[in-house]
Protein backbone atom coordinates (compact mmCIF):
# COMPACT_ATOMS: atom_id res chain seq x y z
CA UNK A 1 0.00 0.00 0.00
CA UNK A 2 1.32 3.25 -1.29
CA UNK A 3 1.43 6.61 0.06
CA UNK A 4 -1.18 9.18 -1.03
CA UNK A 5 -0.20 13.33 -2.13
CA UNK A 6 -1.58 15.99 -0.70
CA UNK A 7 -2.66 18.49 -3.43
CA UNK A 8 -4.19 22.18 -3.95
CA UNK A 9 -7.32 22.46 -5.96
CA UNK A 10 -7.11 24.98 -8.70
CA UNK A 11 -10.19 24.59 -10.68
CA UNK A 12 -11.69 22.79 -13.79
CA UNK A 13 -10.66 23.02 -17.30
CA UNK A 14 -10.81 20.64 -20.11
CA UNK A 15 -8.62 18.60 -22.46
CA UNK A 16 -8.85 16.96 -25.59
CA UNK A 17 -7.90 13.11 -26.16
CA UNK A 18 -6.87 11.24 -28.92
CA UNK A 19 -9.65 10.87 -30.65
CA UNK A 20 -10.42 14.27 -30.71
CA UNK A 21 -13.32 14.46 -27.83
CA UNK A 22 -12.80 17.05 -24.84
CA UNK A 23 -12.50 15.57 -21.60
CA UNK A 24 -13.78 17.47 -18.17
CA UNK A 25 -10.58 17.61 -15.90
CA UNK A 26 -10.06 19.08 -12.48
CA UNK A 27 -6.19 20.73 -11.71
CA UNK A 28 -4.67 19.91 -8.99
CA UNK A 29 -1.37 21.27 -7.97
CA UNK A 30 1.44 19.89 -6.01
CA UNK A 31 3.14 22.74 -3.38
CA UNK A 32 5.90 21.30 -1.86
CA UNK A 33 4.56 18.00 -0.86
CA UNK A 34 7.08 16.45 1.64
CA UNK A 35 7.55 13.77 3.78
CA UNK A 36 7.79 15.05 6.97
CA UNK A 37 7.80 12.17 9.14
CA UNK A 38 7.76 8.40 9.62
CA UNK A 39 5.48 6.10 11.47
CA UNK A 40 7.45 2.80 12.24
CA UNK A 41 5.49 -0.39 13.83
CA UNK A 42 8.45 -0.46 16.16
CA UNK A 43 8.36 2.66 17.58
CA UNK A 44 4.71 3.72 16.98
CA UNK A 45 2.74 0.82 16.53
CA UNK A 46 1.69 1.15 12.99
CA UNK A 47 3.16 2.13 9.88
CA UNK A 48 2.11 5.81 8.25
CA UNK A 49 4.02 8.51 6.04
CA UNK A 50 3.32 11.99 7.80
CA UNK A 51 3.10 14.35 4.78
CA UNK A 52 3.38 17.93 4.62
CA UNK A 53 2.14 20.67 1.73
CA UNK A 54 2.24 24.26 1.28
CA UNK A 55 4.36 26.61 2.98
CA UNK A 56 3.55 28.47 6.54
CA UNK A 57 5.34 31.61 8.21
CA UNK A 58 7.23 30.96 10.83
CA UNK A 59 5.55 33.60 13.29
CA UNK A 60 2.18 31.53 12.80
CA UNK A 61 3.89 28.68 13.80
CA UNK A 62 3.60 27.34 17.75
CA UNK A 63 7.58 26.46 18.92
CA UNK A 64 6.41 22.90 18.84
CA UNK A 65 5.48 22.73 15.88
CA UNK A 66 8.54 24.22 14.73
CA UNK A 67 11.03 21.66 16.16
CA UNK A 68 9.05 19.36 14.69
CA UNK A 69 10.09 20.85 10.71
CA UNK A 70 13.20 21.48 12.05
CA UNK A 71 14.05 17.74 12.81
CA UNK A 72 12.67 16.97 9.19
CA UNK A 73 14.44 19.81 8.19
CA UNK A 74 12.01 21.04 5.88
CA UNK A 75 9.86 24.19 6.10
CA UNK A 76 6.77 24.82 7.89
CA UNK A 77 4.00 23.40 6.24
CA UNK A 78 0.64 24.88 6.29
CA UNK A 79 -1.58 21.17 5.77
CA UNK A 80 -0.26 17.93 7.79
CA UNK A 81 -1.83 14.73 7.07
CA UNK A 82 -0.97 11.09 7.62
CA UNK A 83 -0.90 8.25 5.20
CA UNK A 84 -1.29 4.62 6.16
CA UNK A 85 0.99 2.90 3.62
CA UNK A 86 2.97 -0.94 3.96
CA UNK A 87 6.22 -1.43 5.54
CA UNK A 88 7.94 -1.82 2.00
CA UNK A 89 6.38 1.71 1.36
CA UNK A 90 8.48 4.15 3.42
CA UNK A 91 10.20 6.88 2.17
CA UNK A 92 12.94 9.02 3.52
CA UNK A 93 12.24 12.09 5.93
CA UNK A 94 12.50 15.46 3.60
CA UNK A 95 11.68 13.74 0.20
CA UNK A 96 9.30 15.65 -2.19
CA UNK A 97 6.71 13.60 -3.98
CA UNK A 98 6.17 14.66 -7.33
CA UNK A 99 3.12 14.00 -10.01
CA UNK A 100 4.31 11.32 -11.53
CA UNK A 101 3.87 9.06 -8.23
CA UNK A 102 0.21 8.66 -10.68
CA UNK A 103 0.50 6.84 -13.83
CA UNK A 104 -2.12 7.80 -16.68
CA UNK A 105 -5.19 5.88 -16.52
CA UNK A 106 -4.73 4.54 -13.01
CA UNK A 107 -7.93 4.80 -10.81
CA UNK A 108 -7.78 7.15 -7.47
CA UNK A 109 -9.97 8.10 -4.50
CA UNK A 110 -9.51 11.89 -3.91
CA UNK A 111 -11.02 13.34 -0.11
CA UNK A 112 -11.85 16.85 0.19
CA UNK A 113 -13.68 19.19 2.37
CA UNK A 114 -17.27 20.10 0.46
CA UNK A 115 -18.34 23.42 -0.28
CA UNK A 116 -20.50 25.41 2.66
CA UNK A 117 -24.27 25.91 1.54
CA UNK A 118 -25.14 27.30 4.91
CA UNK A 119 -28.85 26.71 6.00
CA UNK A 120 -30.49 24.57 3.59
CA UNK A 121 -34.28 23.10 3.00
CA UNK A 122 -35.03 19.34 3.20
CA UNK A 123 -35.48 19.58 -0.83
CA UNK A 124 -32.35 20.89 -1.31
CA UNK A 125 -30.52 18.97 1.12
CA UNK A 126 -31.70 15.81 0.69
CA UNK A 127 -33.17 15.84 -2.51
CA UNK A 128 -36.72 15.58 -1.43
CA UNK A 129 -40.26 15.61 -3.48
CA UNK A 130 -41.76 17.97 -1.39
CA UNK A 131 -45.51 18.10 -0.86
CA UNK A 132 -48.54 18.51 -3.36
CA UNK A 133 -48.93 21.45 -5.25
CA UNK A 134 -52.81 21.31 -4.13
CA UNK A 135 -55.50 19.34 -2.70
CA UNK A 136 -55.04 20.49 0.59
CA UNK A 137 -51.41 22.12 1.20
CA UNK A 138 -51.20 25.54 1.71
CA UNK A 139 -48.33 27.06 2.18
CA UNK A 140 -46.11 24.29 3.08
CA UNK A 141 -45.52 22.57 -0.16
CA UNK A 142 -41.55 22.67 0.03
CA UNK A 143 -41.77 21.23 3.84
CA UNK A 144 -40.28 17.45 4.61
CA UNK A 145 -43.32 16.10 6.03
CA UNK A 146 -44.31 13.99 9.28
CA UNK A 147 -41.00 13.78 11.17
CA UNK A 148 -42.12 10.93 13.93
CA UNK A 149 -44.71 9.46 15.41
CA UNK A 150 -48.09 9.76 17.68
CA UNK A 151 -47.78 7.53 20.91
CA UNK A 152 -45.24 4.68 20.09
CA UNK A 153 -42.17 5.53 20.61
CA UNK A 154 -42.98 9.27 20.44
CA UNK A 155 -40.12 11.25 19.40
CA UNK A 156 -38.18 11.65 16.98
CA UNK A 157 -34.71 9.15 15.65
CA UNK A 158 -31.93 10.62 15.87
CA UNK A 159 -30.41 10.80 11.93
CA UNK A 160 -33.73 12.11 10.73
CA UNK A 161 -33.27 13.62 7.26
CA UNK A 162 -34.52 17.49 7.99
CA UNK A 163 -33.43 20.80 7.47
CA UNK A 164 -29.58 21.93 8.79
CA UNK A 165 -26.60 23.23 7.68
CA UNK A 166 -25.62 21.82 4.12
CA UNK A 167 -21.89 21.03 3.46
CA UNK A 168 -18.32 21.88 4.34
CA UNK A 169 -17.91 18.25 5.50
CA UNK A 170 -15.31 15.76 4.28
CA UNK A 171 -16.48 13.94 1.62
CA UNK A 172 -14.71 11.01 -0.46
CA UNK A 173 -15.11 10.64 -4.10
CA UNK A 174 -14.12 7.37 -5.77
CA UNK A 175 -12.52 5.54 -8.54
CA UNK A 176 -11.35 8.89 -10.49
CA UNK A 177 -9.70 8.87 -13.60
CA UNK A 178 -6.37 10.28 -13.75
CA UNK A 179 -5.79 11.61 -17.22
CA UNK A 180 -2.28 13.51 -17.42
CA UNK A 181 0.19 13.76 -14.39
CA UNK A 182 2.68 16.21 -15.69
CA UNK A 183 5.92 16.32 -13.14
CA UNK A 184 7.59 18.86 -14.70
CA UNK A 185 5.18 21.57 -13.81
CA UNK A 186 3.47 19.60 -10.37
CA UNK A 187 0.15 19.26 -12.20
CA UNK A 188 -2.31 16.15 -11.55
CA UNK A 189 -5.53 16.01 -14.37
CA UNK A 190 -7.83 13.83 -12.78
CA UNK A 191 -11.42 13.35 -14.89
CA UNK A 192 -14.35 14.72 -13.46
CA UNK A 193 -15.11 17.28 -10.41
CA UNK A 194 -14.14 17.15 -7.08
CA UNK A 195 -15.47 18.10 -3.85
CA UNK A 196 -14.25 21.46 -2.06
CA UNK A 197 -13.85 25.36 -3.53
CA UNK A 198 -11.11 26.60 -5.55
CA UNK A 199 -7.46 26.64 -3.76
CA UNK A 200 -8.58 23.73 -1.32
CA UNK A 201 -6.67 21.16 0.13
CA UNK A 202 -7.62 17.45 -1.43
CA UNK A 203 -6.28 13.85 -0.66
CA UNK A 204 -5.48 12.01 -3.53
CA UNK A 205 -4.15 8.35 -2.93
CA UNK A 206 -4.80 4.64 -5.07
CA UNK A 207 -8.32 3.37 -5.41
CA UNK A 208 -9.05 1.08 -2.70
CA UNK A 209 -12.19 -0.36 -5.03
CA UNK A 210 -9.25 -0.74 -7.93
CA UNK A 211 -5.45 -2.85 -8.94
CA UNK A 212 -3.53 -0.51 -9.24
CA UNK A 213 -1.46 -0.52 -12.29
CA UNK A 214 1.89 -2.22 -12.48
CA UNK A 215 4.20 0.30 -13.43
CA UNK A 216 3.27 2.63 -10.75
CA UNK A 217 6.13 3.57 -9.16
CA UNK A 218 7.02 2.17 -5.69
CA UNK A 219 7.87 2.94 -3.44
CA UNK A 220 6.97 6.53 -4.69
CA UNK A 221 8.13 8.90 -7.29
CA UNK A 222 10.05 11.68 -5.26
CA UNK A 223 13.30 13.13 -5.51
CA UNK A 224 15.79 15.01 -2.35
CA UNK A 225 15.49 18.56 -2.35
CA UNK A 226 19.14 19.95 -2.18
CA UNK A 227 21.08 16.61 -2.92
CA UNK A 228 21.96 16.93 -6.68
CA UNK A 229 23.75 13.74 -8.02
CA UNK A 230 27.36 14.55 -8.31
CA UNK A 231 28.70 14.11 -12.07
CA UNK A 232 32.23 13.15 -12.15
CA UNK A 233 34.27 15.74 -14.56
CA UNK A 234 36.03 13.57 -17.24
CA UNK A 235 39.73 13.20 -16.79
CA UNK A 236 42.17 15.08 -19.16
CA UNK A 237 43.24 13.71 -22.49
CA UNK A 238 47.43 12.85 -21.89
CA UNK A 239 49.20 13.37 -24.97
CA UNK A 240 50.09 10.03 -26.76
CA UNK A 241 53.50 8.61 -26.08
CA UNK A 242 55.11 8.83 -29.62
CA UNK A 243 53.95 12.67 -30.10
CA UNK A 244 55.31 13.07 -26.56
CA UNK A 245 58.81 11.84 -27.68
CA UNK A 246 58.77 13.73 -30.79
CA UNK A 247 58.34 16.44 -28.78
CA UNK A 248 60.96 16.11 -26.71
CA UNK A 249 63.61 15.24 -29.35
CA UNK A 250 62.64 18.35 -31.26
CA UNK A 251 63.32 20.52 -27.58
CA UNK A 252 66.83 18.91 -27.98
Amino acid sequence: MRTGLIAKKLGMTRVFNDAGHHVPVTVLQLEGCQVVAQRTMEKDGYTALQLGAGTRKVKNVTKAQRGHFAKAEVEPKAKLVEFRVGEDALVEVGAELTADHFVPGQHVDVVGTSKGKGFAGAMKRHNFKGLRASHGVSISHRSHGSTGQCQDPGRVFKGKKMAGHMGDRRSTVQNLEIVEARADEGLILVRGGLPGSKQGWVLISDAAKKVAPADVPMPAAFRMPGKAEEVAAPAPAEAPVEAADAAEKGEE
